[in-house]
């Protein structure tokens, strides 16, 4: 399988590529702002599994030039992409009352326009068959407990929630399958920016692996489908 997972440096994104990258059986384009984080996990990666296929790419979703990325991506993959994980993704946590419309345009912009951004530019080359999987939260999640603080981080994953059913109707003739994983919690730096001192049942690693498996076998069961990854209740 060819698969592009963004927000590679860190959290689940850097467990998920660890797990695919293991069997050697796939090839990974794992992308991420920072370099030296990317290094880190092209290290651990190649020291669990030396013949892994791993391409490590500093890439900013948001606000980088497009047209090279897809260029190094048809030289490596051969014009073919199975496999599309959208999991990068920034948090504020602020009262509502002290929000800025920045930190709106910020959520907006790195929680769903980036993700926009790449389907558009590589949708064209997924097969029939190929898989989407964005990376929601029950933040966004439609009926699920909300928290003082991360409104705007909610609402940006509410709207990627959305267009995951829009694009699983207008990709469906394509063969292509689109589904969004609302994660709950696990622990990474992120939920402890949201909820600081609050400890996990659900490690890192242990989330990253779900993704992982979910990427390679949901499609064959699920379409267009928020399903919510989550250790309680709504």
């Amino acid at each position: 399988m060819n698969i592009i997972i963004t927000g590679a440096s860190s959290g689940v994104g850097f467990e998920a590529v660890l797990e695919l990258t293991l069997s050697g059986k796939h090839k990974v384009i794992a992308l991420a702002r920072s370099q030296d984080k990317l290094q880190r996990l092209a290290e651990i990666a190649g020291s669990l599994n030396p013949d892994c296929v791993l391409y490590p790419i500093a890439f900013d979703i948001v606000h980088d030039d497009y047209a090279d990325l897809l260029q190094f991506i048809n030289s490596r993959f051969d014009n073919q992409v199975d496999i599309l994980i959208n999991n990068a993704g920034v948090l504020v946590n602020k009262p509502f009352a002290e929000l800025l419309e920045t930190d709106f345009v910020e959520m907006l912009q790195s929680n769903f326009i980036g993700h926009v951004r790449m389907i558009q530019s590589v949708h064209h080359l997924m097969p029939d068959g190929s898989h989407i999987v964005n990376i929601g939260s029950m933040g966004g999640y439609q009926g699920s407990a909300k928290f003082p603080g991360l409104a705007a981080y909610s609402a940006s994953k509410a709207a990627l929630h959305n267009l995951t059913e829009c694009l699983a109707q207008e990709f469906a003739e394509a063969g292509i399958k689109v589904n969004c994983l609302a994660l709950g919690s696990a622990q990474t730096e992120m939920l402890e920016k949201a909820f600081p001192g609050y400890e996990s049942p659900v490690m890192a690693f242990e989330m990253g692996k779900y993704i992982a498996d979910f990427a390679l076998t949901g499609h064959r069961f699920f379409n267009g489908k928020i399903l919510p990854v989550a250790v309680t209740t709504p």
